[in-house]
């Protein structure tokens, strides 16, 4: 019958259940106060706003190399037969705003 534990013994493991019980109250009183509760969620909207606005650049990079692919050639030397196509089509339309702003302060 060495099963038996002594009185001794089971004082000592209620104290260091009561402790560690206490730990996790502890703990839990933490986890559950106002303050961490606002941080946390802070913490997930700033790791949200961060990962968005990576996507966001590397979307941008993603569109800006496709357009400098379209309008330069790989060694660096521009695609003219397709960027003086673009270049006048601007001018026409800068042009025809500036028409129409004259036309309006007439």
């Amino acid at each position: 019958m060495s099963d038996a534990r002594t009185p001794a013994q089971i004082e000592a493991d209620i104290v260091r259940r009561r402790e560690q019980l206490a730990e996790t109250l502890d703990e839990i009183g933490v986890r559950m106060h106002p303050k961490t509760i606002i941080g946390d969620a802070k913490a997930k909207v700033a790791s949200a706003v961060d990962q968005t606005a990576g996507r966001a650049f590397v979307a941008a990079n993603r569109v800006v190399i496709d357009v400098r692919n379209r309008f330069v050639h790989p060694d660096g030397a521009p695609r003219l037969e397709r960027a003086v196509p673009v270049a006048l089509a601007v001018v026409g339309v800068v042009g025809l705003l500036a028409l129409a702003a004259r036309k309006r302060k007439a």
